[in-house]
């Protein structure tokens, strides 16, 4: 893991480390670039930004999950065959019926009617935010109710409902954020406009056996369980996928003693694993060596707890070596500190507090607060002891 995921020796490009990563999680804007920062030699916020906004080698999308990632152009075909397209008919359902909820009829005729309009003003103008297509587009100023019912009911305009149907549609993308390289409220354009050559289409069963491939490359030997946990498809589909590629049964450790399960290589995967060394990485909140797999046991080995928050979203972790040992989080002053929860040499002590003054370096006084708290990164930030 450490080798394929570049935390033992640094890639040279992002766009490499976003491949074969098979995606960097980008719910949370900083996580994409904190990922690179521990996997990129010298990385800076700039060789990000070139990448997604000027050489537009790598796009943002709705994939796996229905999670927003970072990808490069021929795997966002891929994960778009593979996992995007199924969002477009229950998400238009969905807003259909929110627009009828509000007594509209031919609720269907009004939401193609937004989304022409919205994509009418795209293609004549600059790329915007949704705060400034709303007042420009008269279906977006209809407001809908959301979570009816629940203490976080809310009625909102259409706005954001129908961004998210264009953009699983492909056919608009996001652009440049409004703010800085923490926020996450984006310009939109259309996907003629922002990318010249956009990769042809793919057939959905042939994207799936691709994504799996990618996957087992780097996150191999997986469980079924975890392949469809990742994606977020049926164990149907998976299994599939794992038949058309000849994928090789092995058994794994799921946690440190437990009884062997079935597990997945590619058939070609037969290299012998090199010595990564002592390796120490500070990774973000929702980094793809945690949550590319549903069953990781074998790296936390009890450490879930206070590493992650309660819907399963994993925070800043200390690894060494492959295994989760502690936590990580930023003062008010910018200052990262660390906390370990198991015990580990006095060399690695001082390898994790090196990682921790680089980091701190890195950050120069900017301050990133994780968008899903772990309880341990909360006491770290508040100072607790």
């Amino acid at each position: 893991m450490l080798v394929r995921h570049h935390l033992a020796a640094p890639a040279s490009t992002v766009e490499a480390v976003a491949g074969e990563l098979v995606g960097l999680h980008a719910t949370d804007p900083a996580t994409v670039y904190l990922s690179l920062q521990q996997r990129v030699a010298g990385f800076t916020l700039a060789d990000l930004d070139d990448a997604l906004y000027l050489r537009r080698s790598l796009v943002r999308l709705l994939g796996m999950r229905r999670t927003m990632f970072v990808v490069p152009l021929d795997l966002a075909a891929v994960v778009d065959a593979a996992c995007t397209k199924a969002l477009v008919t229950p998400e238009r359902r969905r807003t259909v019926q929110l627009v009828e909820a509000e007594g509209i009829s031919a609720a269907d005729t009004f939401v193609d009617d937004a989304c022409s309009a919205v994509l009418d003003v795209l293609r004549d103008g600059p790329p915007l935010p949704g705060r400034a297509l709303t007042p420009l587009v008269a279906q977006l100023q209809q407001r809908v109710l959301l979570a009816e019912g629940k203490p976080y009911e809310a009625r909102v305009s259409l706005t954001n409902r129908i961004l998210l149907q264009l953009s699983i549609e492909g056919r608009i993308v996001r652009t440049r954020p409004l703010g800085t390289w923490r926020s996450s409220q984006y310009r939109w354009t259309t996907i003629e406009r922002w990318l010249t050559a956009p990769s042809p289409p793919v057939p959905a069963d042939a994207a799936r056996s691709e994504l799996v491939a990618r996957w087992l490359r780097t996150y191999g030997p997986g469980t079924t369980n975890d392949i469809a946990w990742w994606a977020k498809w049926t164990k149907k589909q998976v299994t599939e996928a794992l038949e058309e590629l000849d994928a090789v049964p092995v058994t794994v450790e799921p946690a440190p003693g437990a009884a062997p399960v079935r597990a997945w290589l590619l058939p070609d995967d037969v290299d012998d694993r090199p010595d990564a060394g002592t390796a120490v990485a500070l990774l973000p909140s929702l980094d793809p060596a945690i949550m590319g797999w549903k069953e990781r046991e074998w790296i936390l080995d009890g450490l879930g707890p206070p590493l992650f928050d309660r819907n399963g979203n994993a925070g800043p972790i200390v690894l060494l070596d492959g295994a989760a040992v502690g936590g990580w989080a930023q003062l008010n002053d910018g200052r990262v500190v660390t906390e370990l929860l198991r015990p580990v040499s006095a060399k690695a002590r001082r390898l994790v507090a090196v990682a921790a003054d680089e980091l701190t370096a890195w950050f120069d006084g900017v301050r990133v607060t994780p968008r899903f708290p772990t309880p341990l990164q909360t006491d770290l930030a508040a100072g607790a002891p």
